[in-house]
């Protein structure tokens, strides 16, 4: 008999999360059954859609949502062997039960070098995010200037390295001297701390006074409101996050952004990663072999213990990671 603990959602979110939101419990899991595996979690990850999706679509005593790393400690399923790794999307548990239907193998090409946990983030559905934005979203094409904001964070750090592939020109903006700093490091050409600057109006223009032919926007609220008049003519708009807006108590007012859609004649499209689950394996293959290759670059946030899930999610909203933010077990 295994004991898993899981991290529950005790109290819905009011305003910024909590750590007495969540409560740890024990489950005494069952004897595995014919087909079954028993999983372990190495890694978790913490993002920014747990915050709305928590409120979306999850009941006070549900455990929260969320990805892990997990190895197999037991199978009685002959498609899994005890020592895998898979990706699964079991919640924030140490150990689960699963038929196998669910879980994702990391890709075979997989060097032993590489850590298994950036398959939660570079080489996972951050990255992903980043790769099906870009191509199929903002459809970029090479010569052109892309703008993404929390440029520093998981999807971000991919959106600006996968557009410099893409021979464009990137323009990111972060919330401290560091992330702007680790930002020029991997290739950003021009960087700066919205938090600092006198004027973001200014310093959009300053960074790209041609404008921006697309715009991946994480954030939202105030900075979309004032990016989208920095677009070209026929510019397009990924809509991935609105971090700036997930923890608010009371809504924002705004932006109103009809009349610089109409007169640049914008297209700006919101769109969720599992619309593209179909074309995973390629998404998966392409970012491995940047990575490898040293095309593309990652830093991770990691922090010790199951104990901190709750510490490191809240960490991650408040900004404080670089990078991808997961949790070693």
């Amino acid at each position: 008999m295994v004991t898993a603990k899981v991290w529950v959602l005790k109290k819905h979110f009011e305003g910024f999360p909590k750590t007495s939101d969540f409560d740890l419990k024990k489950i005494e899991l069952p004897n595995l059954k014919d087909g079954e595996l028993l999983l372990e979690s190495v890694f978790l990850s913490v993002d920014p859609y747990m915050r709305p999706y928590s409120q979306r679509d999850m009941k006070e005593g549900d455990i929260m949502i969320g990805t892990q790393v997990a190895r197999i400690v037991e199978s009685k399923n002959p498609a899994f062997t005890v020592g895998d790794f898979v990706v699964a999307r079991s919640g924030w548990r140490t150990h689960f039960i699963s038929g196998g239907k669910d879980l994702q193998r990391l890709p075979s090409s997989w060097p032993e070098s590489l850590p298994k946990s950036l398959a939660l983030g570079t080489v996972g559905m951050p990255g992903l995010t980043a790769y099906f934005g870009l191509l199929e979203v903002c459809k970029m094409k090479p010569g052109e200037t892309v703008l993404v904001n929390a440029a520093a964070g998981a999807v971000g750090s991919v959106v600006g390295q996968l557009a410099k592939i893409g021979g464009c020109k990137v323009v990111g903006c972060a919330g401290s001297d560091d992330k702007v700093a680790y930002l020029k490091e991997i290739g950003f050409d021009e960087a700066f701390n919205y938090k600092t600057v006198t004027s973001l109006d200014e310093a959009l223009h300053k960074a790209s006074p041609d404008g921006y032919d697309c715009f991946f926007d994480n954030v939202g609220g105030e900075f979309a409101s004032i990016a989208i008049n920095h677009m070209k003519k026929y510019g397009r708009i990924a809509v991935c996050g609105a971090i700036s807006q997930y923890n608010d108590s009371v809504p924002q007012k705004g932006p109103y952004i009809q009349i610089p859609m109409i007169f640049k004649e914008l297209r700006m499209e919101g769109f969720i990663v599992s619309r593209w689950n179909n074309r995973w394996e390629e998404g998966l293959r392409a970012l491995l072999k940047w990575v490898v290759e040293g095309k593309v670059k990652y830093h991770e946030q990691v922090t010790e213990g199951f104990e901190n899930m709750p510490m490191a999610f809240i960490g991650m909203l408040k900004g404080e990671n670089l990078g991808k933010a997961v949790v070693k077990v």
